[in-house]
């Protein structure tokens, strides 16, 4: 085979993996794979995080978008029935010994963990099924993705570098908060695993880590300087959510979000 005559997109490519391709195109497309080993790679990679995120969410992936997400219709209070769902299931969570942001705060007023909490779930079930569009800005414009949301939010949003726990940031994007705009961080391991992070102002005072569940999802919420985060991701290891979430925690206060 030979290389096609005009060079393969990276759009393209991805169109392939979701058969999203024209098919006059679809040849053009498997010869240049056929030459190039790497984007073959890529390929295969991108099918393989396809089909475990299928395998996780699809029971999901066909469920209305939530009137809370939709930029063109903001609305002032999150469902409740998924409030009520997280409020049956939340359990406060603190860590023995040191760290003092497990410890701090147990006596903070803690109204915004459930209605944030549940916006910050919904957020995270609707996007991480994405795979070709899951965030507005990608992670490889990092820089502008952090100046972007620090302006439209009115705070420092910071994306913390999350490497040492095998997490990649994909990128971000906008969203509607229950005080204003929120910000939304997507993280992805090599395996496909998913972890966002949820962030929004919230009336409260600086609170201690916060566990919630909702189906197989978990979250952490806490509040510093008057902005709430919940970094949710899969609820099958809890000590890993803590893991991330202690590190995002320190990098965002050394950053001053």
């Amino acid at each position: 085979m030979t290389d096609p005559k005009i060079p393969v997109t990276e759009d393209e490519l991805h169109a392939y993996v979701d058969n999203e391709l024209p098919a006059e195109r679809r040849s053009d497309v498997e010869a240049w794979l056929a030459t190039h080993p790497y984007d073959d790679e890529r390929v295969q990679a991108w099918r393989a995080m396809a089909d475990a995120l299928h395998a996780r969410y699809d029971r999901v992936a066909d469920e209305a978008i939530p009137r809370r997400l939709e930029i063109d219709r903001l609305v002032s209070q999150p469902r409740r029935w998924m409030m009520g769902a997280i409020a049956a299931t939340l359990v406060a969570f603190a860590a023995g010994g040191g760290a003092g942001w497990f410890a701090r705060g147990a006596d903070a007023a803690t109204s915004a963990f459930p209605s944030v909490t549940a916006d910050a779930l919904e957020a995270h079930r609707l996007y991480v099924v994405e795979v070709r569009h899951p965030v507005e800005v990608p992670g490889s414009e990092r820089a502008h993705l952090q100046q972007w949301l620090s302006k439209r939010c009115g705070w420092a949003v910071h994306a913390p570098e999350l490497g040492t726990t095998g997490l990649k940031l994909v990128g971000g994007r906008l969203l509607p908060g229950p005080a204003g705009p929120a910000s939304f961080l997507m993280y992805e391991s090599a395996s496909g695993e998913r972890f966002t992070i949820y962030a929004s102002r919230v009336k409260s005072e600086n609170t201690q880590m916060r566990y919630a569940t909702q189906a197989n999802d978990g979250a952490m919420f806490w509040t510093e300087g008057g902005i709430g985060f919940v970094l949710s991701g899969p609820d099958n290891n809890k000590d890993r959510l803590q893991q991330v979430a202690r590190l995002v925690y320190d990098q965002t206060e050394k950053a001053g979000g």
